[in-house]
C-alpha cells in the first residue's frame, strides 16, 4: 500500500468532498449485525465518522500517521496506523469492511485474504471511488486536459483504476448490483483550488519542478467560472459492494 497523502494531509482533511448520506444508508442496509465496521485506508476518518453512527465500534486504519492525526474523532472510533494487508484485527470480528477512495493503492490479493480472515458470518465489503469532477463543458475540458495531459506522467499507475471507474479492480466476492450515487457540492473557485492542491500527482510535480501549477490553472478557469460565487460540482461515485463468502 502506498502513502501518497501524508504531505498534504491537512489540505486533504479541509478540501476533500464528503460522501452522501444515502451511500452509507444503502451499504449499511445489507448488514444484519452492526457490531464492528473496519474502515480501511481511512485517511481523515471521513467515512469512519459516518459509520460510527451505525456501528457499536469502528476500527479505522491507515498507513499515514499524519492522516490519522487529522482524522475526525468519536468515542467509538478506534484509529491505528496499520497496512491494509496485515492488521491486528481479530479473526471473524468485522461485519462490514469499507474502503473509500483507497483500494487502488492496495495489494489486492493480500488485502482480500485479510478481509476474508477478519470477516464475521454474513459480513459485507463496500469499496468506492469518485471520478473526475463535472461542472460544465468549458471548465470540464480545461480540468481534464490538466489532469490527463499536463499532470499525466505524474500520476501513479494505480490511478488508472479510478479513471476506469473501478471496472478493472478484482473483486472476489458475491457482487451486488448497485444504483448510481454522486457527490454534489457547491464550491467557490477557492474551494476548487484547495481541492486541486490535494492531488497526489500535483505533489510529485511540485517535488520535481519546484513550482505549483494550480494558480495558473485557476487563472485559466476564472473566465469560464461566470458571475456565480459558488457553482454546483458533481463527482460520480463508483461503488463495488459484495457479500464476503
Amino acid at each position: 500500500m502506498k502513502d501518497n497523502f501524508s504531505t498534504q494531509a491537512g489540505l486533504y482533511a479541509q478540501y476533500r468532498p464528503t460522501y452522501p448520506p444515502e451511500l452509507f444508508e444503502y451499504v449499511v442496509s445489507f448488514v444484519s449485525n452492526k457490531n464492528t465496521a473496519w474502515d480501511c485506508g481511512t485517511g481523515n476518518g471521513q467515512s469512519a465518522l459516518v459509520l460510527s453512527g451505525y456501528f457499536k465500534k469502528v476500527i479505522a486504519t491507515d498507513i499515514s500517521s499524519k492522516q490519522i492525526d487529522n482524522a475526525e474523532k468519536a468515542p467509538n472510533i478506534f484509529y491505528s496506523v496499520q497496512p491494509a494487508e496485515n492488521t491486528n484485527l481479530e479473526t471473524n470480528s468485522v461485519d462490514l469492511v469499507t474502503v473509500a477512495q483507497a483500494i487502488h493503492w492496495f495489494d489486492f490479493e493480500k488485502f482480500y485474504t485479510e478481509v476474508k480472515r477478519v470477516a464475521s458470518k454474513n459480513a459485507f465489503i463496500a469499496v468506492w471511488t469518485y471520478s473526475l469532477l463535472k461542472i460544465n463543458d468549458s471548465l470540464d475540458q480545461l480540468i481534464r486536459n490538466y489532469h490527463f495531459n499536463f499532470l499525466g506522467s505524474y500520476w501513479d499507475a494505480e490511478r488508472k483504476y479510478v479513471d476506469d471507474q473501478y471496472k478493472n479492480i478484482p473483486f472476489p466476492f458475491e457482487k451486488i448490483n448497485v444504483p448510481p450515487f454522486n457527490i454534489e457540492v457547491n464550491w467557490s473557485i477557492e474551494d476548487l483550488e484547495g481541492y486541486l492542491n490535494t492531488w497526489s500527482a500535483l505533489q510529485k510535480y511540485i517535488k520535481v519542478n519546484d513550482a505549483n501549477p494550480v494558480p495558473d490553472l485557476i487563472h485559466l478557469l476564472k473566465p469560464y467560472w461566470g458571475p456565480a460565487v459558488k457553482r454546483k460540482i458533481i463527482f460520480p461515485i463508483h461503488l463495488l459492494l459484495g457479500a464476503i463468502k
